[in-house]
């Protein structure tokens, strides 16, 4: 998140509370990944903000941060979608689930080999962690991603994936150094439409 640490500590408290609002009316125990999605991201903005008081640098916020943001994230949304999907949008998750698991392989290794450093820039942190094959990567990530949620069977979840790749866009024009964490705080905003996700009508039964 961009601003201070205070933005970080509110909006994180919101987004966990809702969050967990998400895991209370979740109907179907296959859902629940999908579901604490809002939870997973509004701690992640918690986390930053313990950046931010920590003046930046490697030390344990930063590479907690790195981990949920890098090797976490790209697994979890596509393997909560595919999870999720009715079983006939199974088979056409099974791409960005495949490409998410082979990301998170990478970052994975990236962050246990060489630390993930932290650095304020103005108003906002900037993360660097030397990652081989960037351009690759970070194709593969947003595949997995957005991907995941695109090819999705849901109308909300597909929503939901237009609405951070338009976020994916905007942090990649407008901050380029600064891309990772501009991108985070808005996937953790745009989840808050997981709520309306969880509160769709009749149980087991997909919005398309």
């Amino acid at each position: 998140m961009c601003w201070n640490a205070t933005a970080d500590l509110t909006a994180g408290t919101v987004i966990a509370a809702a969050g967990i609002v998400c895991l209370a009316r979740v109907r179907r125990p296959r859902d629940l990944p999908v579901a604490a999605l809002p939870l997973l991201l509004g701690v992640h903005q918690l986390v930053e903000a313990a950046v931010w008081h920590a003046g930046g640098g490697c030390g344990p916020a930063a590479t907690a941060w790195a981990v949920v943001a890098l090797p976490v994230l790209p697994l979890w949304v596509p393997l909560g979608v595919l999870l999720a999907a009715a079983p006939q949008d199974r088979r056409r998750l099974w791409g960005p689930a495949a490409a998410g698991l082979a990301t998170a392989a990478v970052l994975a290794y990236c962050l246990a080999t060489r630390p993930a450093v932290a650095g304020i820039r103005g108003h906002t942190l900037g993360y660097g962690v030397n990652v081989p094959w960037m351009p690759l990567v970070l194709a593969g990530y947003l595949f997995a991603t957005l991907g995941a949620l695109a090819l999705s069977g849901d109308r909300l979840l597909r929503l939901l994936g237009a609405v951070l790749g338009s976020g994916a866009l905007a942090c990649s024009a407008l901050w380029r150094l600064e891309f990772a964490s501009t991108w985070c705080a808005f996937a953790a905003v745009a989840s808050l439409l997981v709520l309306g996700w969880v509160r769709r009508p009749g149980p087991g039964v997909p919005v398309t």
